[in-house]
Order: structure tokens, then sequence, then C-alpha cells
């Protein structure tokens, strides 16, 4: 099984959304807490929307997002404590199931993992990858 995850940060929604189909992806799961964006095009019902029309799928993911104390970290540089931090997050009940969910949506239809960041190695959606598919081959995309 594989993994993609991407990030948007410096990108427009059309590149973001040719890097996805280019790679095959068919469905982008959103895994930000808050799903809302300044730069246009990444809010998740205009977002939803322009990879609708590029035939990709899309499903939001809240509870798979980092609490505001591990974006705190993150921006700080300190990705030792956003992971302590997101691992309490992912052993919360809603992140439970909508992990499983995950799991269940990636096995059906290639999927990428969606953040702002783009280096994975600061976000979390390289920990919620570690996590949820441990043995995936994990492709970080860049835009």
């Amino acid at each position: 099984m594989k993994i993609f995850t991407i990030g948007y940060e410096g990108a427009t929604q059309a590149e973001l959304v040719a890097t996805l189909q280019d790679s095959g992806v068919k469905l982008l799961a959103d895994i930000r807490a808050v799903p809302l964006s300044r730069r246009p095009g990444f809010s998740k019902n205009v977002l939803a929307a322009g990879l609708r029309e590029a035939g990709i799928d899309y499903v939001g993911l809240k509870a798979l997002g980092t609490p505001p104390e591990g974006r705190e970290a993150a921006r700080k540089g300190n990705h030792d404590r956003l992971a302590k931090i997101y691992a309490g997050q992912l052993e919360l009940p809603e992140a439970i199931v909508q992990s499983a969910m995950l799991k269940e949506m990636a096995a059906e239809l290639p999927t990428a993992l969606l953040c702002f960041e783009r280096d994975p190695a600061t976000c979390h959606r390289s920990l919620l990858a570690e996590a949820v598919f441990p043995d995936a081959k994990r492709i970080d995309l860049f835009v």
C-alpha cells in the first residue's frame, strides 16, 4: 500500500491539483484541524470543489489535525513537542474513529494527506502516516 502526503505552502490550487493528478491520487484527506486558509483556493469548500472538477474526492478529517499547542510547537520548530502533543491527539475517540475511516478509504483509493507545511518532516502529516500506515510506502509530494 502507498500513502501520499502533500502540503500547499507556497502553492496555488491549480498546482496542487496537477501534482495530485500526475501522481494518480484519487482522494485528498484534509487533516487540518481548522480547514480554512487565507491562501485563495484552500479553504475546505473551495478546495473540495476544485478537486471534484479534477476528478479527485475530498474528505475532511478535522479530528486528525493538530491542536493549537501542537501548531505552536511546529511554528517554533519544536518537532519533539509536536510529536508528543500529536500522539495524545491520536488517542482521542474521534481521532481513533477518523483514523479507522482513513485506513478504509486509503485501502480503496490512492490517498494523499493534506496539510499546510511544504516540508513533511516539520508537519503532523508525517506523524499521522507513521501512526496509521506504518507498513505503507510513504510518498511525499511537493508542489
